[in-house]
Parts: C-alpha cells; structure tokens; sequence
C-alpha cells in the first residue's frame, strides 16, 4: 500500500514563503503523476499544481501561477510545492496526490496524503 506524507506546512505571515514536501513509501512512484491540492473550511478541494512523472509537463492553477513552484526528485521518491508571496487566501490544508493518469480534477485520484495545515496570517 501506498503512503504520501506531507510535511512543510505551518503558520507564515502574508508575504512568507513555505516549502512543502510530500514522501512517498510503498512502491516507487516515479512513473506516478504527482500533484497538490488544498481544501480551506466549508470549501471543496482545489487543484493547485502537477508535475508528470519526466517533470516535462508543469500546471498550476492560476491562482499560484508565478509565486508556486512544484518539483520532484524520483530518486528520493519526493515531491516538494515551494510557495513564495503567500496570502491570506492561501490558507487551507494542502494535500499531497499521486495518480496513475494526469490528474484531471480531484476525483478518481489513486492516493492522497493526510495534509498538513497551512496558515498565513495578516
């Protein structure tokens, strides 16, 4: 069976930066499309950023277009979301994917992480 854990996440004034990491155990994922996505209270989940298994093919969703950086390292079985200029909107729980297929949306995902809790403050 498949884990992903996050780590990186925690409290940050606006303007901060915070790194995001997310470790895979189980089975190597480097062929795994990987991904993040964040879910703030009484809202549903959003895409944020994914990366294919080559790194070759980048998203992101507008809203983190220029200040989010997402990157993987196949050998640590590791994918990290460095993210710059944060907002207050940015707070949520970011959650870690891996998918076997593109990520299209947060549906049918293979594997999801537990979270980890990110705050900006004002």
């Amino acid at each position: 069976q498949v884990q992903l854990v996050e780590s990186g996440g925690g409290l940050v004034q606006a303007g901060g930066s915070l790194r995001l990491s997310c470790a895979a155990s189980g089975r190597a994922l480097s062929t795994y499309t990987m991904g993040w996505f964040r879910q703030a209270p009484g809202q549903e989940r959003e895409f944020v950023a994914d990366i294919s298994w080559t790194g070759g093919s980048i998203n992101y969703a507008d809203s983190v277009k220029g200040r989010f950086i997402i990157s993987r390292d196949n050998a640590k079985n590791t994918v990290y979301l460095q993210m710059n200029s944060l907002k207050p909107d940015n707070t949520a729980v970011y959650y870690c994917a891996a998918n076997k297929r593109p990520i299209v949306g947060s549906r049918g995902i293979d594997y999801w992480g537990q979270g980890t809790q990110v705050t900006v403050s004002s």
